[in-house]
């Protein structure tokens, strides 16, 4: 256990995930509008609809997004309360996020020729930050709690 005394554990725990929620899915939409839809299209054409955006995908997206803040700040506030919740450790614990999640999804799109080496270079950087900044978010409402 480490030295971290939080006064209101639970309080910062919500914060983080609160916090995360927003910063997760303003990143999602982002990243999916910006970069991640307009690359799937130009790279297969022949594909009718790639990377849609209609009412069952933002569902599917909604409980994906979902799943990804709760793993991202679960994640992240149990290795940094386990480890120490250090600059280092949060990047740490962003990164493993960050492979257990994004690396395995875009790798196994891209193995299946799902996803053009294009999207991967683009999406996997981008995806790596959000996983920095949201293990950070929970660093500093630990801190704060």
């Amino acid at each position: 256990m480490t030295a971290l005394a939080l006064s209101n554990p639970k309080r910062a725990f919500w914060l983080a995930i609160l916090l995360n929620l927003i910063w997760i899915n303003a990143s999602e939409v982002f990243r999916y509008f910006a970069f991640v839809m307009p690359l799937m299209r130009s790279a297969l054409p022949q594909i009718h609809d790639v990377a849609p955006m209609n009412l069952p995908v933002f569902m599917v997206w909604g409980l994906w997004d979902t799943v990804l803040v709760l793993a991202a700040t679960g994640l992240s506030w149990v290795l940094l309360e386990r480890f120490g919740p250090t600059i280092r450790n949060a990047f740490y614990a962003g990164s493993a996020i960050w492979a257990t999640v994004f690396v395995i999804l875009w790798l196994g799109l891209w193995n299946m020729n799902l996803a053009p080496t294009q999207v991967i270079l683009t999406a996997l950087p981008l995806a790596w930050l959000e996983m920095i900044i949201a293990a950070l978010i929970v660093r500093w409402a630990m801190r704060r709690g």
